[in-house]
Parts: structure tokens; C-alpha cells; sequence
């Protein structure tokens, strides 16, 4: 139709061309003819034109008709064909989907028997281990219990000694102050008894060894001691650094002593009084001259006087002479007051032996405190391992039962409330 348009437009146009052109060589007489031939033919193919159109109209309507029913008769089989494909796809789609839940199940099953076996095997070495570690612990707590029990009761033995020594030694001070109590009760009878110089000095060694026997250990004084000098001391007193030796001598100046309370005049008492210091300060100068030895001894002495009298008599009249022993470094003791000098003697080595003992306890403290300290990290560390593997345990009980919910979902074809995953991406986690 379009092609036969474009021809009548072309033969038009050609004919117009014409038409000017015989126009302009022509006579007017002539071109009027020739254009009035020329509308006549343009009138009759214009006719034909219509006619002709009217032919093609026609023909292109039965055509458009004739597709039409062609292609609706085409549309409805596509339709159906597209209706029995669909239904064969569902068809498929569902056995596959079918075969897909089948093999999923199965796989869930093996992966949850293997999970299973998985944590029971876990579950199994890990009561394995942390039995061993509870042995272990307990094996270590039971030889520190025994290692502490061992040390404490050592330490409760010496201890019940030290104690039983004490109130031995108690008891046998009790028993010496009251011999001393009947001796001084009979003063006289003991005066008129030690009227020999001899047998004097005998009583005061024969007191002096009582007394440092009944307080001081052993090991602790010698009796009757010769020094590197050649002397010999009644008693030495062995004690710690950096007192060392002590020598102990006995002394008893008695005659001049009764004669200033026996004196008939006071110039004979005064003689007497003179006298008196004299011998004290003459036993001072022996003591300090024999008993004191650099490097050897201690840097003083006891002068050790039997009667408490005597002593009372020099301490309470007599500072100078007490003075001079000072000066000497000799120290004048009586029997109580030389019982005071041995109990303070024996407190020092009692602190000393206290000492090394406290020594060894805090060492072995201390080593226990490690012990305690290594034990101590350990449980750290087991509790932190206990706690792990709790964490452990219990996540993987969570993604037991998220795969337990799944099955029970799955078997139930529950489809309709699974979510629809991206290929290779689970719902485990």
C-alpha cells in the first residue's frame, strides 16, 4: 500500500513537471487543452487510486482477520502447552524437592550421630582429664597437709618441751628459794659454821654450782673451768655472741663483817668497816686480773658473794666499793640476784634457739607459701580450662538442638516456615 502511494505521488509530481514546462513553451490555447487532459487524467487515476485502495483495504482487512485467528489459534496452544509444562515442572519440583528433603534428612541424621559421637568423646576425655587433675590436686594437698601437720607437730613437740623444761626449771628455782629461806632463817648457826675460810669458799662453790645447775642447761656453763691463762674459775657461763664467756667466781668476806657489828668502839668498827672494803676491793682486783682475758672472755665478770647479807651490807653502805667493781668490770651478785643474772642468761639462749627455730618454720613458711602459690595458679588455670570447656559444651548443646529443630521441622514437612537460603549457606550458627 505504501509502495503504490509513493507511485501515484511520483507520477503526479512527473506529471506537474510536465505540465509547467509544456506550459512555458506552449501557446496558452494549447496548455489550457493539455491541462484540462491532464486534470481529466489525474481525476480517473485518482478514481482508480480509490477503487484500488478500497481493494487493498479490503484485502488487508481479511489478512489482519486471517492472522488474528492464526495467532489466537497459536496463543492457545502455547497456553496449553505452557499449562503442561508447568504442571510437569511442578510435578518434578516436587520429587526433587522430595529427594532433596530425603537426602537432607539422612545427611542431618549421620551429622548429628557424628556431632553426638563428637561431644561424647569430648565429654569422655575431658571427665578424664579433669579426674586426673582432681587426682593430681588432691594428691598435692594431701602431701602439703602431711608436709604442714608434720612441721606443726614438730613444732608442738618442741614446743611441750620447751614448756616441760620451764616448769621444771620453775620447780627446781621453788625448791632452791626455799632452801635458800632455811638458810637464811639460820644465819647463825651457818656463821658459826663458815668460820673457816676453807670451808667458806667450799659452801660458796658448792651454792654457786647449785643454783647455775638448777637454771642454766648443760650445755650452757663448766664447772671449775681452767682459762687459757692457767686460772681456774668456779664457774664459766657459756653464752651467745657477743657476750661469750662469762667467768663466775665465788667470794665471802665474812671475818671483817662480823667484826663491824661485833666492834666494842666505834674506832674498832671503823677499822673493821676499812678492812671490809678493802678485801672486797682486793677480791675485785683478782677477778678482773684473772678471769678477764681479751678474746677469750667476756669484757667482765661475776663475783659472786654466798651471803645476802653481805651483799645488802655492800649495796647499802658501801657505793664507792660497788663503783670501783664497776670500773673494773666485775659485777657483784648474791644468790638472788646471781638467780636473776642466770634466768636472764637463759631467756637469751631460749631467744637464740627460738630464733633459729623461728628461722627454720619461716623458711619452711615461706616454702609452703610458694607451694600455695603455684597451687593457687594452677586452680586458675583448671577453672578457667572447666569454665572453656562449660562455654564449649554448652554451645555446642545449642547447635544440637538447632539441628534437633530442624529434623522435627523437616519431618513434619513443615515448608512453609523454612527460609529459603542462599545456595551453600546453613542455619546453624
Amino acid at each position: 500500500m505504501l509502495e503504490i502511494l509513493l507511485i501515484v505521488a511520483s507520477l503526479t509530481l512527473l506529471l506537474a513537471v510536465v505540465l509547467l514546462v509544456m506550459q512555458r513553451q506552449l501557446p496558452a490555447h494549447s496548455a489550457r487543452v493539455l491541462e484540462q487532459q491532464h486534470r481529466a487524467m489525474l481525476s480517473d487515476l485518482h478514481d482508480s487510486l480509490n477503487k484500488q485502495g478500497d481493494r487493498l483495504i479490503a484485502s488487508q482487512t481479511d489478512l489482519s482477520e486471517h492472522l488474528r485467528k492464526a495467532v489466537a489459534e497459536e496463543l492457545r496452544a502455547t497456553r496449553d502447552a505452557v499449562q503442561a509444562l508447568q504442571a510437569r515442572q511442578e510435578t518434578l519440583r516436587t520429587e526433587l524437592l522430595a529427594q532433596t528433603l530425603e537426602k537432607l534428612a539422612e545427611q542431618g541424621r549421620k551429622d548429628q550421630e557424628l556431632i553426638q559421637d563428637s561431644f561424647r568423646n569430648a565429654m569422655q576425655q575431658l571427665s578424664g582429664k579433669v579426674d586426673d587433675l582432681v587426682k593430681s590436686v588432691d594428691g598435692r594437698l594431701e602431701l602439703i597437709q602431711g608436709k604442714v601437720s608434720e612441721r606443726l607437730d614438730e613444732g608442738f613437740k618442741k614446743t611441750n618441751e620447751t614448756f616441760v623444761n620451764v616448769m621444771a626449771r620453775l620447780a627446781t628455782i621453788d625448791e632452791a628459794q626455799k632452801k635458800i629461806d632455811g638458810l637464811t632463817t639460820n644465819v647463825v648457826s651457818l656463821q658459826e659454821l663458815l668460820g673457816d675460810k676453807r670451808s667458806r669458799g667450799a659452801f660458796g662453790e658448792v651454792q654457786l654450782e647449785g643454783l647455775v645447775r638448777n637454771i642454766m642447761p648443760s650445755s650452757a656453763y663448766a664447772m671449775q673451768y681452767t682459762l687459757p691463762n692457767g686460772t681456774r674459775a668456779d664457774c664459766v657461763l657459756k653464752l651467745p655472741e657477743p657476750t661469750g664467756m662469762v667467768a663466775v667466781d665465788s667470794k665471802f668476806p665474812l671475818e671483817n663483817y662480823h667484826l663491824m657489828f661485833s666492834a666494842a668502839s666505834p674506832a674498832e668498827r671503823t677499822v673493821a668497816e676499812r678492812q671490809f672494803k678493802a678485801d672486797i676491793k682486793k677480791h675485785v682486783d683478782d677477778i678482773a686480773g684473772k678471769y678477764i682475758i681479751a678474746d677469750v672472755t667476756s669484757d667482765g665478770a661475776v663475783m659472786f658473794i654466798p651471803a645476802e647479807a653481805v651483799f645488802a651490807e655492800i649495796h647499802a653502805h658501801h657505793p664507792e666499793v660497788v663503783d670501783y667493781a664497776m670500773q673494773k668490770r666485775v659485777w657483784i651478785v648474791s644468790p638472788t640476784t646471781l638467780m636473776a643474772v642466770l634466768n636472764t642468761a637463759r631467756a637469751v639462749l631460749k631467744d637464740v634457739e627460738t630464733r633459729k627455730q623461728v628461722h627454720i618454720i619461716k623458711d619452711e613458711l615461706g616454702k609452703l607459701g610458694k607451694e600455695f602459690g603455684r597451687f593457687d595458679e594452677r586452680m586458675k588455670k583448671l577453672a578457667e580450662h572447666i569454665r572453656q570447656a562449660h562455654e564449649d559444651a554448652q554451645d555446642v548443646r545449642t547447635t544440637s538442638q538447632k539441628i534437633s529443630k530442624r529434623f522435627d521441622t523437616i519431618e513434619k514437612v513443615d515448608l512453609e516456615h523454612l527460609p529459603i537460603l542462599p545456595a551453600g549457606q546453613a542455619e546453624l550458627d
